[in-house]
């Protein structure tokens, strides 16, 4: 697929997973013990063959900066083609207010014209799946389809809450698309990952903008399903759509199960910054049952059905349960925690009690002391 460059879309809903990111971009989000949310759309392109990756930011993008540096971590840091960090159109005029993705694609529209790809694949930062696009793009050229978009066909409807749905026919081309129906009656997923030409996709956002139409979903592509040739290509593993706290919550501690785990990170391999710390350490009374733990932790308590990232630190005497635990967060002792997310940097102290629900998990934002 070298000539197929990328696009992984970073813009979403502010504050979607409210604490997690209200200080850093959906994409930066940590899940998974020692992984980003973007590093699943960014390896899936790179284990493609995809060497050319341009990332659309919005504004809160040191984080993401900061972990995806040049690139080298997904062998990006090249000096033709690579990893391109695209900054948002605001950034470009003062007192510029956001008015959508396609803004940002025709502020950006040089990296664009001068990538030498013929071929465009175009992704969300929020949809976790191992997915190879090579499948995707030889049924792309042999349809002869202007625009292939993948889904999901999941076995509820009610899955499809909140989400991007479409409709098709039997000759796979899509008649309808929308965006969080009210009505749950869909059960085919879109998962926001379109290919095209690259022309193509410079036409629309031409057209797009030329009307004062700013959302790429809605605009770009529910307005011209009867204009273009619109193909569906079936995604038959695993996904996670993250756009809510509580699916946040449900989809990472869903990793528990050795199956998920193995088609999220073990058909392809997915990358992410490198880190030397120690193994993970036990104490002669630290207890885990059902737990993943990044290296570097420290367990000294009771750990069941939960997440652990990079030197976390669990006290003697302290009880967590289907808990996520983020980088750096000290619990103390005979603190008790269920239903629980902590941010990085947390500091429990000793005794204390938090408890939320699977659907309304207690979170306790970056830095903070509890």
């Amino acid at each position: 697929m070298k000539n197929v460059m990328g696009i992984i879309n970073d813009i979403q809903e502010e504050n979607v997973l409210k604490d997690l990111n209200k200080h850093r971009s959906l994409a930066s989000v940590p899940f998974g013990c020692r992984y980003r949310l973007i590093d699943f759309p960014l390896s899936n392109m790179v284990n493609s063959g995809i060497i050319n990756v341009g990332i659309f930011l919005e504004n809160k993008f040191r984080s993401l900066l900061d972990h995806l540096g040049p690139g080298k971590a997904w062998d990006l840091d090249r000096k033709r083609d690579g990893l391109f960090l695209l900054p948002p159109a605001q950034s470009y005029e003062s007192n510029k207010l956001y008015r959508g993705d396609v803004d940002n694609l025709l502020a950006n529209l040089d990296y664009l014209e001068r990538s030498s790809q013929d071929y465009v694949v175009i992704s969300s930062s929020n949809i976790i799946c191992n997915i190879d696009f090579n499948e995707a793009f030889d049924y792309h050229l042999n349809s002869n389809a202007d625009i292939t978009a993948l889904y999901k066909q999941v076995s509820t409807p009610k899955q499809s809450k909140n989400q991007t749905v479409i409709e098709i026919d039997n000759n796979d081309n899509i008649t309808d698309m929308k965006v969080k129906p009210d009505r749950e009656i869909y059960n085919k997923i879109a998962l926001e990952k379109f290919i095209m030409k690259k022309e193509l996709l410079i036409d629309i956002i031409d057209d797009c903008s030329s009307k004062g139409n700013w959302d790429f979903i809605r605009d770009g592509i529910i307005r011209n399903i009867k204009k273009y040739n619109i193909k569906g290509f079936p995604f038959k593993g695993y996904i996670a759509n993250i756009n809510s706290l509580s699916s946040y919550f449900n989809n990472s501690l869903e990793l528990l199960d050795s199956k998920i785990r193995e088609d999220i990170f073990f058909k392809n391999q997915i990358y992410t910054k490198p880190k030397d710390e120690a193994p993970t350490k036990f104490s002669d009374r630290g207890q885990a049952k059902n737990i993943i733990a990044a290296n570097g932790c420290i367990i000294e308590g009771e750990v069941e059905n939960s997440i652990l990232f990079r030197g976390a630190t669990i006290k003697r005497g302290a009880q967590v349960k289907n808990s996520i635990i983020m980088q750096k967060t000290t619990v103390g002792r005979n603190a008790k925690l269920e239903n629980v997310i902590t941010d990085k940097n947390v500091q429990i102290k000793n005794n204390t009690e938090l408890k939320g629900t699977k659907d309304f998990p207690v979170v306790v934002e970056k830095n903070a002391i509890v």
